[in-house]
């Protein structure tokens, strides 16, 4: 019997011919595929140009610098820039916003990838039996296929992930916002716990001097007893009080550090801070100021771009509904034991919806609801923003007061635990109205320092409810205090 495995056009021959060229064609597919994600990396839409940047500081003016967005060395101190800073960079919650809006941008670009047509490439083999004869049977096929009409589905759609976006990067500047807002209490707030550890120690040392005071005319015979006692239990409660100051302090610096995105045991050395010097940036009619919340505020903006994508997307319910026209063409080859045939197809497709069971009718029902309730939430959005700035503006109102009478307060407290005290040296005055005038300039103290910090935080508040909260207002507050020095 003949070797018919030897021939040429044996089926041992034609499997190996197939098995190299299959193998052929694998080979290829990893370059083209690195091909395609070159391609793909190259950002053909240009979506990064409408990704909101990374949060971060930034700055304007002649004051203004490129911030590290990084601890700063051991002995360096931190300033209210630097704290914001890196809690922008390092807060969890600002990096998940901004991944949202870096989806809702490419998004985009999902959209706009369906005005493009696709190509397609099609390979196939298989073993054909038929009446117990056997024959090999190979295809490949390259299809273009383009959606040409589709009465705006695909601009409504497009339309409504440039909303969507939009309501992304407007709730990340939200996000941005309240992150400066709540690393800018945290710095007042230790700023704050510092200044009282001082003043606790101012207390501590003047109660010292009284208890002075009251051994010496106890010694001399001119005091009694309870004098002495009464100074010594004013001291002991000086000391305790700056003892708990300075355990305040320290969880203060703790959460401080938290903010920053700092291990809570991290040491941290703080800038000393101007004195509060109440400035007239918001002394404007409140009504003005709700105005310009209204314009301002990302929350705003993110409501209306949420209305406006909800708009769209009635329009895409309704266009769904509609008859499409497409485009296809493309070259075909295909071998069924070794005859071999080719051709060429071009064709249009119309696609007409004549009956989906109601879907497009109660999808436009939901779209048109979802725009109701996005509207909806726009006025009420609008109607907390009034409210945040009047409430912002009443309390900065207030804190501006306060700041002014506890400036009177403490000096007059001061000037008369100086008499008191200088009575009681000479001999004059009692021990009763040493202590009270000293608990008194205590306190008075503490309020000055509590008005110092209202103030500022009301001033950042006031800023964060009208949405214009950034460092611009830092540097305006230094240039207010280095303008007000003498």
């Amino acid at each position: 019997m003949p070797d018919t495995t030897s021939r040429p056009d044996s089926p041992l021959h034609r499997a190996a011919r197939l098995s190299l060229s299959l193998a052929a064609l694998f080979a290829a597919i990893p370059g083209k595929l690195s091909a395609l994600e070159t391609m793909a990396s190259s950002d053909p839409f240009d979506t990064r140009a409408i990704t909101p940047p990374r949060p971060a500081l930034t700055l304007s003016g002649p004051d203004s610098a490129d911030l590290p967005c990084r601890a700063l060395p051991a002995d360096a101190a931190y300033g209210v820039l630097e704290v914001i800073d890196l809690a922008l960079c390092k807060n969890p919650t600002t990096r998940e916003v901004w991944s949202i809006a870096r989806v809702q941008a490419a998004q985009v670009g999902v959209a706009q990838s369906e005005f493009l047509p696709t190509l397609d490439g099609r390979l196939a083999t298989s073993r054909v039996t038929i009446d117990s004869r056997s024959a090999n049977q190979r295809s490949a096929a390259l299809t273009l296929s383009w959606l040409l009409v589709d009465f705006g589905a695909r601009s409504a759609n497009l339309e409504v992930a440039r909303q969507l976006l939009s309501a992304a990067s407007a709730t990340l500047d939200s996000t941005v916002q309240s992150v400066f807002l709540g690393a800018l209490q945290s710095y007042y707030n230790t700023q704050a716990a510092r200044a009282a550890v001082t003043a606790a120690g101012e207390s501590e040392k003047a109660s010292r001097e009284s208890l002075s005071a009251a051994e010496v005319r106890y010694r001399v015979g001119t005091g009694t007893p309870a004098d002495r006692l009464q100074a010594q239990t004013a001291w002991s409660q000086a000391t305790l009080t700056r003892i708990r100051a300075e355990g305040v302090l320290r969880n203060a610096y703790g959460r401080l550090a938290k903010v920053m995105g700092l291990d809570a045991n991290q040491a941290l050395r703080l800038d000393e801070i101007p004195a509060a010097v109440p400035d007239a940036s918001f002394d404007r009619d409140v009504a003005e100021l709700i105005a310009e919340a209204r314009r301002q505020r990302p929350e705003m903006k993110a409501a209306e771009a949420e209305l406006l994508a909800a708009q769209a997307g009635v329009d895409y319910a309704r266009a769904s509904g509609l008859p499409t026209i497409s485009l296809s063409a493309g070259p075909q080859w295909q071998d069924l034991g070794g005859l071999s045939t080719n051709g060429n197809a071009v064709g249009l497709t119309l696609s007409l919806p004549l009956f989906s069971g109601f879907n497009t009718t109660y999808n436009v029902r939901a779209a048109q609801a979802r725009s109701d309730v996005q509207a909806a939430r726009l006025d009420s959005t609008s109607q907390q923003v009034a409210l945040d700035v009047w409430e912002a503006y009443q309390s900065l109102t207030t804190a501006s007061q306060t700041i002014r009478t506890t400036a009177d307060l403490l000096a007059s407290a001061k000037q008369s635990e100086r008499v008191a005290l200088g009575r009681y040296k000479a001999g004059v005055g009692n021990i009763l109205d040493v202590l009270n005038a000293q608990s008194a300039l205590a306190s008075a103290r503490l309020q000055r320092i509590q008005a110092m910090l209202d103030w500022r935080v009301s001033r950042a508040a006031l800023a964060r409810a009208v949405g214009v909260l950034d460092g611009s207002l830092l540097l305006s507050v230094d240039a207010t205090w280095k303008a007000g020095k003498p």
